[in-house]
Order: structure tokens, then sequence, then C-alpha cells
């Protein structure tokens, strides 16, 4: 966090009462999520609805569905002071260092304008070797950005990607309405973690908010940290949405959880896009396989924690599976893309709209070789950026299958 932000965002003390506006928070300020949850202490916001959650009783999915990446209040006022209300709640990790709060990040009129961080919130302490978990409860807390420019403008402020964030008001020091349609397209992503962004700095700068800025889109952002697992009730998530673009990154999480054979692995592939196709026939569907990842192109999963680093304070993974174990089926990273790109030729022949993009064209070998993930999964920040840029210009970009001609 770009702590000369931080301090900006809070300098000014808070506005007398009388002069304060609180304004009733609805899906009309809000972007990128799919519903909003009352659950008497805030307002959750969720990116998969009731009935998909309801389908997926897994504690992984419910912690990452519930972490706001790509969600953020949108609205136009000539408010000095910005105040939002939050409920935030946190992840430790047991033997790993501490993580930094969440992140708010403020734009105005479509620039970088602060960032700040919220008081307060629950933690939940998570124990890798076991999975046991721990709640400690916390108050509700605040994020603020004041000195704003006295004029009309749009406002936007990105929620922490990777904080599950419960909002509990939101205050000004004058009217605020929702931001009217500006004709962009509406692009929905579906990844990994990755797609979600862990460890990019900031939720405005993960990989696909950084790929949305430069195509000039609006994003809905369903990458699920750790649950792209071909699950049904996801490909009915993204068949129902609005969308005039959608993209769907297969592979990491099911080489992970060491899900599925080869054989259940294609005919999953078909139902997913047959299910997103029901609801868009013909929205351009793009198919992106795996980034690069040493531990896991030929050596199948799962993936599991080191425990010798963990126990010094490092928080890094290893693959538990055995290169031979491919002859009887299971999945790598190779193993995917090769299968990936098979079934979307296949169907490319009847489906001109959907195209594939192999992931190592936004992070291959060379860019390991300078820009190594320092946990052997994650992309680090500048990574996130690559990735963004160049998924910009290979799928926004000229020729490119969302390029606005193309679509």
């Amino acid at each position: 966090m770009d702590e000369r932000l931080d301090d900006t965002s809070r300098a000014a003390p808070a506005p007398p009462a009388a002069d304060r506006i609180t304004t009733p928070l609805t899906m009309e300020l809000l972007r990128g999520a799919v519903e909003l949850e009352d659950t008497g202490r805030g307002l959750l916001p969720h990116r998969l609805p009731a009935r998909a959650r309801a389908q997926g009783a897994d504690g992984q999915l419910a912690m990452a569905e519930a972490q706001p990446s790509g969600v953020r209040l949108a609205f136009r006022t000539r408010a000095t002071t910005v105040e939002l209300d939050v409920l935030p709640v946190r992840n430790a990790y047991q033997g790993a260092p501490p993580r930094p709060p969440g992140v708010y990040d403020l734009f105005v009129d479509g620039r970088m304008a602060g960032q700040a961080g919220a008081t307060g919130g629950d933690v939940v302490t998570v124990d890798m070797a076991t999975g046991a978990t721990q709640l400690r409860p916390g108050p509700v807390g605040s994020v603020r950005f004041a000195g704003l420019p006295d004029r009309v403008k749009d406002v936007v402020v990105w929620l922490p990607h990777n904080e599950v964030t419960q909002l509990v008001a939101l205050h000004t020091d004058a009217p605020v309405e929702p931001l009217p349609d500006d004709g962009r397209r509406t692009w929905v992503h579906h990844g990994s973690s990755i797609s979600h962004g862990s460890d990019a700095a900031s939720p405005s700068a993960t990989w696909p908010a950084v790929a949305a800025s430069l195509g000039g889109v609006e994003l809905t952002n369903l990458g699920l940290s750790g649950s792209a697992l071909l699950d049904p009730f996801t490909a009915r998530t993204l068949r129902d949405l609005p969308a005039d673009l959608i993209s769907v990154k297969i592979g990491i999480n099911l080489v992970n959880t060491d899900l599925m054979r080869l054989r259940a692995f294609g005919p999953a592939v078909h139902g997913f896009l047959d299910t997103i196709r029901e609801g868009h026939p013909a929205t351009p569907l793009l198919v992106v396989s795996p980034l690069y990842c040493p531990i896991h192109e030929d050596t199948p999963g799962p993936t599991a924690t080191d425990l010798g680093d963990l126990a010094a304070g490092r928080l890094t993974f290893h693959a538990a599976g055995d290169p031979e174990e491919r002859a009887a089926g299971k999945l790598t990273l190779n193993v995917i893309r090769e299968e990936l790109a098979r079934i979307v030729a296949q169907r490319a022949a009847d489906d001109p709209r959907l195209s594939y993009l192999d992931g190592r064209d936004l992070y291959g070998a060379a860019d390991f070789a300078e820009l190594p993930l320092p946990d052997r999964l994650h992309p680090d920040a500048a990574t996130h950026r690559r990735v963004g840029e160049r998924f910009a210009g290979l799928v926004f970009g000229p020729g490119g299958p969302f390029a606005p001609e193309a679509a």
C-alpha cells in the first residue's frame, strides 16, 4: 500500500454529523457483484448466487466467492469526503507471517486518487497442516478518503480482492447517485486464485482488473481461489450473467486438488462450455489454459504445503504426485493444455466465436526465469501487471478475439 496516499486519505477530521449524508447501499451502487446478502451485521457482496452457494458446500469456495475480487462501489457525487463503514474478515495462517490488511483503491474520474486500509474486523486463523480454522470476532471499522475535488465527479472504490468484506454504511458530505451506463462492454471472467488476484498489490492491480482497464471494459471477476473446478453451478452462473465477452481459465485447480482423471476432464469441459452456450450462444468465448508453473508442468497433484518452509515462516508449495501416474490418467498442466487445445479446435468448427489462448503466452518459462513464482504457485504483483498487459494486447487488441471489431 502507498503509505503517502493512505495518510492523505485519513488526514482530515470527520465532517460534523449534521453535514454527513448516509446513502443506502444497494446493487445499483455496486459493480462486479452478483448479489447482496443481509447478514444482520452488514451487506455481504457475493460473486456466486445463493442457489450456486447451496450446491457447493465447501469452505474454500465459500470464502473465495465472498472475497469481493473485482467488486467496486461506483457513484457520481460532489462529495469531498467519502467514508465507508465495513466489517472485514481477515485470514491469518498459523506459523506464517501476518498478511497485510486488505487495500481499498479509490478512483476519481478514472484515475487512481488514493489507497487506504480499514480498521476493525474479524480474524480467521487457518492451520495449513490440518485445515482447521478459528474465528476471532472484531468490531466494525471504517475506511475514509478526504480532500476529494469539489466538483461533480465519478467515484469508484475497489473493495479488497482478498478479504471478505461486509458493507455497513456509506457516508459522504454531498448526495450520491449511481453511475449511468457508459456503453462499455461487460467482460465476465472465471479462473483460479491467480485470476482471483492472489498476491496482487491491490484490487485494481489484479491481472483481470489491469486487462479490463486497458481493454476499456466493465469487469465481473469470477476468479475463485482454489475453486475453478468445472463445477456445474459455476457454469450456470456464467450462463445467466449479463455478458458481452466471456473467458474461462481452466486447469491449475484441477491439478492442485487432484480432482479428476483425463477420462472425466474432457467431458466435464464440454459440459461446462455447453452450459455457458445455453445462455450465450453467440458471445465471444475464450478458453485459457494454465500459466507456466514448473512444479506441475509434468508432475500431477495434489499440491501440498511445504511444511519445512512453513516452520521457517515461509509459505510455499510443492507437487505431491508422481510423474509416472500420468499413464493412469492423472492430470498435469501439459496434459490439460493439450486436451483444451483439442477440445476448442473440435468445437470451433461449429462455434466460430470460441477461441483458445495458451496460458504460457501470458506467463511462460522465460517469464518464470525473470519473475519466479514466490511460493512456487502464485504470481507476484509485477507478474500480475505483466499478465494483464499481455492479455489486453493479445485478446482486446487488434486481431484479438475480444477486439471491438471481432465482437
